[in-house]
């Protein structure tokens, strides 16, 4: 069975040429391997995030957090993107629309303009839908957004793990309710994320 290391899945985000350049461990050839290392990537800096309460409502930390996420695996970790890609803003609004999503955020838990899961729901949907990095944009902002909800004195999301279905379905239900939410109905987004 087939496992190319860079084959392209029509819902994840492609890397440029120089991005897969940016790979750091050189054992890896196959896809298998990359999902593993990054994985470990991912739980050590779990352990690290939720370790102590965290302003997640910054761009330094959100930078830091995806460079802990991925900083073992990849170069360009904790780095905006330079590039266009099949999503996300262009590399040069990321800075301006994630200040203006900040800032929304900030106004949102200030004002009690919508209860905590839908706070952490709309904070993680924009925050993929700018894509600030070259990847890992959908592990970052849930993460993220389970930050959040900690930090508004809530428990995490289960994203989908509440359900025995297999991966790719519970993919396909959370990208199906992203695009969803892009239209602006947050309907399936707002069950997905505490299903």
């Amino acid at each position: 069975m087939s496992d190319p290391l860079f084959e392209e899945d029509k819902d994840a985000t492609p890397l440029t040429e120089d991005e897969r350049q940016q790979l750091i461990p050189s054992y890896i050839t196959l896809r298998s391997e990359l999902n593993e290392a990054e994985q470990r990537n991912i739980l050590e800096a779990e352990a690290w995030a939720f370790r102590q309460k965290r302003n997640v409502l910054s761009e330094d930390f959100l930078k830091q957090l995806h460079k802990r996420m991925f900083g073992n695996v990849w170069r360009w970790a904790g780095e905006f993107r330079q590039s266009e890609r099949n999503i996300g803003v262009e590399p040069y609004r990321i800075t301006t629309d994630l200040r203006q999503l900040i800032d929304d955020c900030r106004h949102w838990v200030e004002h009690n303009t919508f209860e905590p899961d839908e706070i952490a729901t709309r904070f993680s949907h924009r925050l993929v839908q700018i894509h600030p990095f070259p990847n890992g944009n959908g592990r970052h902002s849930r993460i993220a957004a389970d930050l959040l909800l900690i930090s508004l004195g809530q428990e995490r999301f289960s994203w989908g793990q509440a359900s025995l279905v297999d991966a790719n379905e519970t993919r396909g239900k959370y990208i199906d309710a992203l695009h969803a939410a892009d239209k602006h109905d947050y309907g399936s987004l707002f069950e997905f994320v505490r299903s």
